[in-house]
């Protein structure tokens, strides 16, 4: 597989996309080195992107309400776009392969690296770390590394009252100032963790104790990359919010089986995930310049040419936020990295040959879950303006029809089997299907939100950690590099 200079620092400033057009008048061969060494580097090449990039779908959009033919780019679109959402809903998911035995011999028992990255996680740290080391797996055969990022609380002395416990936990404590955030603790122990597999959770994961028994088969496939366990909601009755995120989640893992088994991108999510060693040092590890390293990694893996795949069950649970405000947060966040990848790895993507199922898949996703939220800001201005309707409107009627049947038939893969032909369950999930729907209509706000902040706000880059265990107080902890 090819090796890409994701570490590259050498040059001296970066290049930004108006840079790059003009120079492919010059020369290409000196302008393609400038650019690839500072592809990876530079967040202010990130400002300058994210501003062409909103200019360019501004002009767009109000050029199209001006052209007396703009609505036909906008029905082809909605043609293609239909046709690719059919091809997934046709798709019929994989099965998982067997599941390692108890009796079956050693060698078949890949060793495994856990890794967890905690800061001022004290209310949930000790579950985790009990759940771990309890494991349906020979203890032989898999390793613990919590990494302590500088905790002001009782986190420390937690987690060295654990390792005196169990022989298998290693802590490593970073000191204040530790550049890198959940990435570079990540990085500080790979070096020293022996898995050939390395899992990744969050502090406030529930990880079902034969979660590494299911895992590990997945990896004998030679070019499986990484795996990404299925999230699910552990306080998902707690109100309108946690319910949005329980349906959000199913919808995801949908729309993760269908690509996957199409031959489309299948996504890292963080907690619950898995990765072939050999794949992570081949992408050159965890990315210490983005803030959702599990999205940046799982472009990385796909440029060069890994398999990403998902495990539906038993999932990973985890605490949904709980407020408004830190629902906000989380998926900005979430918006932000997300935006990000396509911003540093644009060229990458147009041009390394991955493959034209998952260009498509990319690049429809891409449209329905970044472009078209921001494109509708200008749309319905200039709707109201000329009196008439969004000329997007076709492309938001797919993409949101698309979500309703994702979700609904995302809640009832998730349902027992012998409760899938009742009325009243096929109500509650329709049910379900709407307040989910409701819900995802905040990305609406969120990426229109995002994309003009990345373009115009330039600041620093900076982690942001929601609190854990208490789910009356959902605060956020910032840290910057």
């Amino acid at each position: 597989m090819p090796q890409f200079p994701w570490n590259d620092h050498e040059s001296e400033s970066p290049l930004s996309p108006l840079e790059s057009l003009l120079a492919e008048w010059e020369d290409p061969e000196a302008e393609e080195e400038e650019f690839r060494s500072d592809f990876f580097q530079g967040l202010e090449g990130r400002r300058k992107k994210a501003a062409f990039a909103l200019m360019l779908i501004w002009t767009i959009v109000i050029s199209l309400h001006y052209w007396n033919w703009g609505s036909w780019p906008v029905w082809g679109l909605m043609a293609i776009l239909s046709l690719q959402a059919l091809r997934l809903m046709k798709a019929t998911p994989a099965l998982p392969p067997p599941v390692l035995a108890p009796d079956e011999g050693l060698e078949r028992y890949q060793r495994v690296s856990l890794l967890a990255a905690a800061k001022n996680e004290e209310a949930v740290i000790g579950q985790l770390v009990n759940q771990l080391c309890a494991l349906d797996y020979p203890t032989d055969r898999y390793d613990i590394w919590i990494v302590d990022d500088n905790s002001t609380d009782n986190t420390p002395v937690i987690l060295d009252r654990l390792a005196q416990q169990y022989p298998q936990l290693k802590v490593v404590h970073r000191p204040a100032g530790a550049g890198g955030g959940k990435s570079g603790a990540l990085n500080d122990v790979l070096s020293q963790a022996q898995g050939t597999i390395i899992g990744v959770f969050d502090a406030d994961a529930s990880v079902p104790p034969d979660l590494l028994r299911q895992v590990v088969p997945y990896f004998d496939a030679v070019d499986f990359g990484a795996l990404q366990v299925r999230k699910a909601i552990a306080n998902r009755g707690v109100n309108f919010w946690t319910k949005g995120q329980a349906a959000e989640m199913a919808l995801d893992t949908y729309f993760q089986q269908q690509r996957i088994v199409t031959g489309g991108i299948g996504e890292l999510r963080g907690n619950g995930q898995f990765v072939s060693r050999k794949a992570l040092d081949n992408v050159g590890g965890w990315n210490e310049q983005t803030i959702t390293d599990d999205l940046d990694l799982t472009i990385r893996l796909h440029l060069n040419n890994w398999q990403v795949g998902i495990l539906v069950n038993p999932p990973v649970e985890e605490e949904g936020v709980t407020t408004a405000i830190a629902l906000w947060h989380q998926r900005n966040r979430w918006a932000e990295g997300g935006y990000q990848r396509y911003l540093d790895y644009w060229r990458y993507i147009l041009t390394q040959p991955m493959g034209w199922r998952k260009k498509v898949d990319l690049l429809s996703f891409m449209l329905m879950q970044y472009l078209l939220p921001a494109a509708a800001v200008p749309d319905v201005l200039m709707a109201v303006w000329r009196h008439r309707l969004p000329i997007l409107t076709p492309l938001t009627y797919v993409a949101i029809s698309f979500s309703c049947w994702g979700m609904y038939h995302g809640l009832r893969r998730l349902t027992p089997a012998d409760h899938q032909s009742s009325w009243q369950k096929r109500w509650s999930l329709m049910g379900q299907t709407l307040l989910g729907t409701f819900y995802m209509f905040h990305w609406l706000v969120v990426m229109p939100a995002v994309t003009a902040r990345m373009a115009f706000r330039a600041k620093r880059l900076k982690w942001v950690k929601t609190v854990h265990g208490n789910p009356q107080d959902d605060g956020l902890e910032l840290k910057q590099s």
